[in-house]
């Protein structure tokens, strides 16, 4: 036999072997019409759920966006409070969280606000201050930060320090007080925790142990 037909040859074959499985395929849908079905109509469900959680994802996020500005610049929001009532604000949000806590703000408060206790153990020691321009003003500096550390252990035998502000804070502060373990709840923070349901240690990052073994 020559090349060339034994080339002719081979592709025939496989023409053949092609259009037999083809067939066979074919009879075996015709045979089980049903299978095919069911998977599509399965993919069809799929796409439609995938579609649909999307849709609900977007819409909870644009639902929780709302909250949090209604938290902080809506109307009776965080922004538009006098200092006094913020700091009652915050130790309103920490009894919300299941601390008892008090306000003690007032001339030589010796750098703090708010002192509380957590459901852990752990003795709070929070130092606020609201911006009444939180975007374009003066961002919180690190010497409040330097009052702070000073004075809640020896002062109010806190085991936790943190400043709350609805404005920012200098990248000295933030650098400083990561150093030192002063917990710093900037505007982003404070609005998810003023319009979530978590507490202020779930919001953290960072927060020191328990002091009753008990985890977060």
């Amino acid at each position: 036999m020559r090349r060339d037909d034994a080339t002719w040859l081979a592709y025939a074959l496989v023409a053949f072997l092609a259009l037999s499985a083809a067939a066979a395929v074919l009879r075996w849908l015709a045979a089980n019409w049903w299978i095919p079905a069911a998977l599509a109509l399965a993919a069809s469900a799929a796409a439609v759920t995938v579609l649909r959680n999307r849709a609900l994802a977007a819409r909870d996020h644009q639902v929780r966006a709302a909250q949090l500005r209604l938290a902080l610049s809506g109307p009776g929001g965080i922004d538009h409070m006098k200092p006094d009532a913020f700091e009652y604000a915050v130790r309103d949000l920490l009894q919300r969280d299941g601390c008892r806590a008090r306000k003690v703000g007032r001339a030589n408060d010796q750098s703090v606000d708010v002192l509380a206790e957590d459901p852990t153990g752990r003795r709070w020691a929070v130092q606020c201050k609201h911006k009444q321009d939180p975007i374009g003003g003066k961002a919180v500096g690190v010497g409040v930060l330097y009052a702070l550390a000073g004075t809640y252990q020896r002062a109010h035998r806190a085991h936790v320090a943190a400043v709350v502000t609805n404005g920012r804070f200098s990248r000295e502060a933030v650098r400083w007080g990561a150093e030192q373990g002063i917990l710093l709840v900037d505007r982003n923070t404070l609005a998810r925790w003023a319009a979530g349901n978590q507490p202020l240690w779930n919001v953290l990052p960072h927060v020191p142990a328990p002091r009753n073994g008990q985890q977060n």
